[in-house]
């Protein structure tokens, strides 16, 4: 009876754990094609690259103009507590000239932390006016 129990729970968690990764993954789609959005507004070239992890970040950096040598701050990220709070303000700071590049306030960029306003405020900033 236990090992009928096990395999109960084990399938559950399995599907948990699928919802999760598709969840995931849709977010991460939706953030790529806002991203990729961006880049075509503002005339950037290789918006594909909002595709592929850390060359998205490069996106950024080109949509902005900034060098790509800013790409070092990613890590930045491997310090615990120090690195996680110097890459939230690294964010904040390329959304927030994002949003000013596309003539909306910068401030919006610090409501890319609260979790769903996030995707409201880069979905309004890749496909609104």
């Amino acid at each position: 009876m236990a090992g009928m129990m096990d395999g109960g729970v084990l399938a559950l968690i399995g599907a948990f754990f699928l919802l999760f990764m598709l969840v995931g993954l849709a977010l991460y789609i939706y953030a790529a094609l806002a991203l990729m959005a961006i880049a075509k507004k503002t005339k950037t070239k290789e918006g594909w690259y909002a595709f592929i992890p850390i060359l998205n970040v490069y996106l950024m950096l080109k949509i902005v103009n900034l060098p790509a040598v800013w790409l070092l701050i990613l890590i930045a990220g491997l310090i615990p507590v120090i690195g996680g709070i110097a890459m939230m303000a690294f964010f904040i700071y390329i959304w927030w000239m994002i949003a000013e590049k596309l003539g909306k306030p910068g401030w919006w960029a610090i409501l890319l932390i609260v979790p769903i306003v996030n995707l409201v405020i880069m979905g309004i900033l890749a496909w609104g006016k």
